[in-house]
């Protein structure tokens, strides 16, 4: 068998990514936030029942223990943020496992950041400011628009998101030919969401837009505070441009003794649908109990970002060497 030495993308890409990282690191500079570096190979891992991973045996005797190559940084993160490190940032790598196809490799670049003093609307403001500058060079200027995700949802698909009723959820994939989703999704209401969203909702989205979707369901936001006045949704924002996911934001739970509960319940949901079971972050629940300065943050995927200002077809297009399935 023959194997392919050669980068997958043009070097003109990878000269272009140098330029977006230099630019990222001037826009935080300017703001005086902190570039930091934290682990990607630790102890213990999310719980998201939605999130695989990979994991490695650490062989140094006596305790052998499993290591954990991280989805996000963001729970060494948070415990920097305890520790008085003020707003910080970080471009790194992660990993999720199961996944690749045209927007996935298993290892990815992310840009994760967090601002201590802000809400989710100044943060969703940011998220704009930065996109609009790194993808000037590509674009004419790109409008925003802001829309709860209940709104967009009911645009869509004439489905409150926030109802669970499954006869309305099954019928809308009978009249949407989406038959698949009856065995995929059952009477979980997170899983229906999820699939709709993906299958119609995201199509329907104005093209060279950028989207900052917010209010998700709190039954999708196992790291986000609830909203103070509707506890049925989240403080929780995605980025989106051109139907493509780009990031993750959240008013940041600050409380221990809920998100513990969070964890809890999603590593019940590991056992019952015989997934791969997770331990909890203690060292994260101790730093949210000595205390997490209120902050939002948002994890920005780079690779998709770049194929956005580049008007690529495929994330293996602006990666040096993906993983080839």
């Amino acid at each position: 068998m023959t194997v392919s030495w050669q980068p997958s993308c043009p070097l003109a890409h990878l000269r272009t990514r140098a330029q977006m990282l230099a630019a990222i690191r001037r826009f935080f500079e300017a703001r005086d936030v902190l570039e930091v570096e934290t682990p990607l190979l630790c102890p213990a891992t999310g719980t998201d029942p939605q999130l695989d991973f990979f994991s490695s045996q650490f062989n140094f005797p006596p305790s052998r223990p499993i290591l954990f190559l991280q989805t996000s940084p963001e729970f060494a993160m948070k415990r920097l943020l305890a520790a008085g490190s003020g707003s910080i940032y970080q471009i790194c790598k992660a990993f999720r496992n199961g996944e690749a196809g045209r927007y996935h490799n298993p290892e990815f670049t992310i840009l994760e950041w967090y601002q201590v003093g802000y809400d989710l609307r100044q943060l969703m403001a940011e998220v704009a400011e930065l996109l609009s500058q790194l993808l000037q060079p590509f674009h004419a200027s790109l409008p925003t628009k802001q829309i709860s995700h209940q709104q967009l949802f009911l645009d869509a698909t004439g489905l409150d998101p926030l109802i669970f009723c499954v006869s309305d959820y099954q019928a809308y994939a009978s009249a949407n030919a989406l038959p698949e989703a009856f065995d995929l999704c059952g009477d979980d209401h997170a899983l229906w969401l999820d699939f709709i969203f993906s299958h119609c909702v995201q199509r329907m989205m104005d093209k060279n837009t950028i989207y900052l979707l917010h209010s998700y369901p709190a039954i999708q936001s196992s790291l986000a505070r609830l909203h103070v006045d509707d506890p049925r949704i989240s403080e929780r924002f995605e980025v989106f441009i051109n139907g493509v996911e780009l990031g993750n934001g959240f008013y940041e739970l600050a409380d221990p003794q809920e998100q513990e509960a969070r964890f809890d319940k999603e590593i019940a949901y590991r056992l019952s649908h015989d997934l791969p079971v997770v331990s909890k972050d203690e060292a994260f629940l101790q730093a949210l109990k000595f205390g997490l300065p209120d902050c939002s943050g948002v994890a920005i995927g780079l690779d998709r970002l770049l194929m956005i200002a580049l008007g690529s077809e495929s994330i293996s297009d602006v990666l040096a060497f993906p993983v080839r399935v």
